[in-house]
């Protein structure tokens, strides 16, 4: 079993310290530590080392597309962005409604080594919205699955969402809502505002997420479950999701990296990069969501990762894909919009895209503190670093990302899944 050595780290952005990883687990946390015997010696100063990030939203799109990531593709992404454990979302092809589709998806994320793949089993059959699909086999099955969402679609009828609610408490499982009224997002194209008014696209509207969430909301106190909001992207969203944890109802939620930084104005561009599902938003929904998430009323960031290969984005904007790719960019932007504003310093880092997403999913061996005695997922990265985003060098299949050109802040260096490097100097190992 090899040892390393990480010298003069921040961890957590605290004082700086020495880390020693023996085999798979963090053997020893302090200053002036002594391991003549390690194989690898990193050093470290004015780096920030977390532990490592967890997903709680991303598409990996095996079996069935993979022309646009396979779990391999997608775990070396997840790697280079710094992740240690992803959820895989269920709208796969065929759909993981099944134990079997599960345990496949989860066992290609073993075979990957990159990173942890934990499948997310859908709701209903096919994503149809009516008829549960086999949540306690999923559950039960290898995969131990404990998240279940129709995500691409709600599951819109309430009765289903009910029992979907009543039947994962046995395990304490949760489900994680895809908030979107079917009804008043047909022919939806972006969000509907002045912008959509103006360049005469079907619009979107925040009340089509926001009755969603404040019906379930509802539904999971009624029945003591717990529900997780996926991508909120709202102020009005926000305010729902805080007025339910003031009841102390076992709501959560997550906002994507790219609705704490884009605006529905960079659709005027008409660029399908811009389109995604739910849709951009306006500066004042934006600041909102960068207040909750600093506040704690959206628990963590979700990266919602979602490639396409380059025919389904480089098209007009009717028939385009919705989704963006997030995995390698997501701790920049992070950066960007909350650390370096002084909204969170990077504890809450670590809290919003670690200890809670692995709290949320009951993931364990992720989101544990840095210290002696705890699996070495770890993650280093270089806040200093600035650089232009170019899709050309991602491990990811697909290239749809919003930040081509852009400048961002922040570099990982190095990934550790239980002790074994997957990213070294800011490469693929």
């Amino acid at each position: 079993m090899s040892k390393i050595l990480i010298r003069g780290a921040r961890i957590l952005g605290g004082e700086p310290q020495d880390v020693l990883i023996d085999g798979e687990t963090v053997a020893e946390v302090g200053t002036d530590i002594e391991a003549p015997d390690a194989t690898t010696v990193i050093e470290a100063a004015g780096q920030i080392l977390l532990p490592g990030l967890v997903d709680l939203h991303t598409h990996l799109r095996e079996p069935g597309r993979e022309d646009s990531e396979t779990v391999l593709t997608g775990t070396r992404a997840a790697a280079a962005g710094g992740f240690t454990a992803v959820h895989a979302m269920a709208n796969t092809f065929p759909v993981a409604d099944t134990a079997g589709v599960v345990e496949q998806v989860w066992r290609l994320g073993k075979e990957s080594g990159y990173c942890d793949v934990q499948p997310i089993g859908a709701v209903t059959v096919g994503l149809e919205g009516k008829k549960l699909a086999e949540l306690g086999a999923m559950h039960d099955s290898a995969a131990g699955v404990k998240v279940f969402s129709d995500d691409g679609k709600c599951v819109d009828d309430a009765v289903i969402m009910r029992r979907a609610l009543e039947y994962v408490k046995a395990f304490d499982g949760v489900v994680a809502q895809h908030a979107q009224e079917p009804r008043l997002t047909e022919g939806a194209q972006m969000n509907e505002g002045i912008v959509s008014a103006e360049l005469g696209l079907g619009g979107w509207p925040a009340v089509a997420e926001e009755s969603i969430i404040a019906r379930d909301v509802l539904l999971a106190a009624h029945v003591d479950s717990r529900v997780h909001i996926c991508h909120l992207s709202t102020a009005g969203s926000v305010e729902i999701v805080r007025w339910a944890k003031s009841k102390g109802w076992n709501v959560t939620a997550e906002v994507t990296p790219h609705h704490l930084l884009l605006t529905d104005e960079l659709v005027r561009s008409y660029n399908p990069v811009y389109k995604v599902n739910p849709p951009l938003r306006t500066e004042a929904d934006v600041m909102a969501l960068r207040e909750a998430l600093a506040d704690g009323t959206i628990d963590c960031v979700a990266t919602d990762h979602a490639p396409h290969p380059h025919e389904d984005k480089d098209c007009e904007w009717a028939a385009a894909a919705m989704g963006m790719v997030g995995l390698e960019t997501a701790l920049s932007v992070v950066q960007q919009t909350m650390v370096d504003t002084g909204l969170i310093d990077w504890a809450g880092v670590a809290d919003r895209m670690s200890f809670r997403p692995a709290a949320i999913g009951r993931l364990e061996g992720h989101g544990r503190p840095v210290s002696a005695g705890e699996p070495a997922n770890l993650t280093l990265v270089d806040p200093a670093y600035r650089g232009a985003v170019d899709p050309a060098g991602f491990a990811s299949r697909s290239r749809n990302t919003p930040y081509e050109g852009r400048e961002l802040p922040g570099r990982v260096t190095h990934t550790f899944l239980r002790g074994r490097a997957t990213v070294v100097d800011g490469k693929l190992a």
